[in-house]
């Protein structure tokens, strides 16, 4: 893997009433990538519209976890633990929530030039489930070509 990377990332959250109206929200995104400890990093900024500053966000991969570590306008450190539940507060422009993240799957899948991570999760806000949600991450070397989310 390279030092320059496109990450995409895509999220769904499936409520509990109203399963047929789920729209993915997708970013795609150049980031830097390292490795450290046998340990995935992956950093990138990201813009929030209407606000000055952005948010530097920072993933971790292991080869069970996921850690995700927002800094500057929002700030949050988010962990996906498979069974396991993580709680954390979510600082935000608008206030703070507390968020549950009860992770059901964590699935990481390596080659020489790409990354795939699968995740799914139950979300909770202050102590009251949310929404079932899951996550598709993928990070390859620049030069590698289109993605593929599948």
């Amino acid at each position: 893997m390279t030092k320059d990377v496109l990450l995409s990332i895509s999220g769904l959250q499936f409520a509990a009433q109203d399963e047929e109206d789920v729209e993915p929200v997708e970013v795609i995104t150049a980031g830097d990538y390292y490795k450290k400890n046998g340990k995935h990093y992956i950093l990138y900024d990201e813009v929030m519209e209407g606000f000055d500053g952005n948010t530097r966000n920072i993933i971790k991969l292991t080869d069970d976890s996921l850690d995700i570590t927002k800094k500057g306008v929002s700030n949050v450190h988010m962990v996906f633990e498979k069974n396991k539940k993580n709680v954390s507060y979510y600082n935000t422009p608008f206030g703070s929530l507390l968020i549950g993240i009860d992770a059901k799957s964590v699935d990481i899948a390596e080659t020489e030039d790409n990354i795939d991570v699968r995740v799914k999760y139950n979300l909770e806000v202050n102590y009251e489930h949310l929404a079932d949600c899951s996550i598709i991450m993928n990070i390859k070397s620049k030069e590698s070509g289109e993605f593929t989310l599948s």
